[in-house]
């Protein structure tokens, strides 16, 4: 509409567009000439996304610039092996030891059953001195040499067997822990690589064996001197002191053991001396020492019941097949049950090996866990699951760490 002269022009509304002869949409031009906008979707002047559609939602339609990115959804940890790549719940570390036993039979199962034969004939072995100890205190008129032989014999019997039941456990700890381990980044190992990749590291593991033996020999020399002097001075007050001593003196045993539960995995998967293991095994366990002990002590209840459950009957079975009564005496004639326990004796060390393979097992991933937990040891697994796939068959988890722990050096 014009206007009439002198009549002030009206503001211009900054929300209007005018539009191009051609029907387009325009912008004022520097002079009020109408400029041409984009078409929809090619994107405009920066900071205004292009207009969409007719009819799109404000906001919606397409833009001419890249799209905005979309947040990543959850992507589960590598898992090239038995275990995920991550720190690991109870289940986790139970099904891997399980996993890693099954995936790798002779190197688990043969040689827990190779060592605990060993045991077993030692065991059987020595059964004649036990029987003629016995023969000793049935006799009419022992003499006391015969009884303190006897005893002696008693003595010899266990002391062995203790110490080599004792080695076997310690060895097959540490041995299993290279097929177990070997497990998580994917990698079988064979009866006899086991073995050699496991020699080299016997001797400082009975070291470690030595030294928790000695330890535990100097808290025995205190309890028992303690214990002697309360009974001596205090007399029938001397409970007071001695059973406290004892069950603190138990408790102070079972921490250290679970202190130590991965000092083994430590030697075989690190190259480190038996001291340098104690200490290793101490920090690894700094703060999840009743997470350790309750794993552990839940496969040791796990592994009772079911090899009870198995090897009961079995023996039970066995038994009825000899024909073996327990009112039989132990004379000369007790020699006839020997086949009965052999017969037993090889089915115990069966169970019992199988039981210690699946310990080990839990043992062994208890240690990966705990390194995942403190010093990132997941990214140094994914690094050798990939060089152990580009020709590195004897690979051994850990050996190649770049961060973190050093084998041999500080934590």
């Amino acid at each position: 509409m014009p206007q009439e002269p002198g009549t002030p022009a009206a503001p211009a509304n900054p929300w209007d567009r005018p539009t191009d002869p051609s029907g387009h949409q325009g912008a004022p031009g520097r002079f009020g000439t109408p400029g041409p906008y984009p078409a929809p979707g090619t994107g405009g002047a920066p900071g205004w996304g292009g207009y969409g559609p007719q009819g799109a939602p404000w906001g919606n339609g397409p833009s001419g610039g890249p799209p905005f990115p979309q947040p990543p959804g959850y992507q589960a940890p590598p898992k090239p092996g038995v275990i995920p790549l991550r720190p690991l719940g109870l289940g986790e570390i139970l099904d891997g030891a399980f996993q890693a036993c099954r995936r790798n039979p002779l190197a688990t199962f043969g040689i827990a059953i190779l060592l605990q034969a060993v045991v077993a004939l030692v065991t059987v072995l020595m059964l004649g001195n036990v029987l003629s100890s016995f023969e000793v205190f049935e006799s009419q008129n022992p003499t006391p040499d015969s009884i303190i032989g006897a005893f002696a014999g008693l003595g010899v019997f266990a002391s062995v067997a203790g110490i080599v039941s004792a080695a076997a456990l310690l060895v097959l700890q540490g041995i299993l822990v290279i097929p177990l381990a070997r497990a998580v980044i994917n990698q079988r190992t064979s009866f006899g690589q086991a073995w050699r990749l496991s020699r080299s590291r016997i001797l400082p593991l009975l070291g470690f064996g030595l030294l928790s033996v000695a330890a535990g020999l100097v808290g025995l020399v205190v309890v028992v001197g303690i214990s002697a002097l309360a009974i001596i001075g205090l007399a029938e007050y001397s409970a007071l002191v001695v059973v406290p001593l004892v069950l603190g003196s138990m408790a102070a045993l079972v921490w250290a053991g679970i202190k130590l539960a991965v000092a083994p995995a430590a030697i075989m998967l690190e190259g480190i001396g038996p001291w340098t293991a104690v200490k290793r095994s101490w920090r690894l366990t700094r703060g999840n020492w009743w997470r350790t002990f309750g794993i552990v002590l839940l496969t040791s209840i796990i592994v009772s019941i079911i090899g009870s459950v198995i090897s009961t009957p079995l023996t039970f079975a066995v038994s009825l097949f000899f024909g073996f009564s327990s009112s039989a005496s132990a004379t000369p004639d007790a020699l006839d049950s020997l086949p009965l326990l052999i017969v037993t004796q090889a089915i115990a060390a069966l169970f019992t090996a199988i039981g210690y393979a699946f310990q080990a097992g839990v043992t062994a991933l208890l240690y990966v866990d705990l390194r995942m937990r403190r010093e990132g040891f997941d990214v140094v697994l994914l690094r050798e699951h990939e060089q152990a796939g580009a020709g590195h068959p004897d690979m051994l988890p850990g050996g190649t760490a770049s961060f973190g722990h050093q084998p041999g050096g500080p934590a």
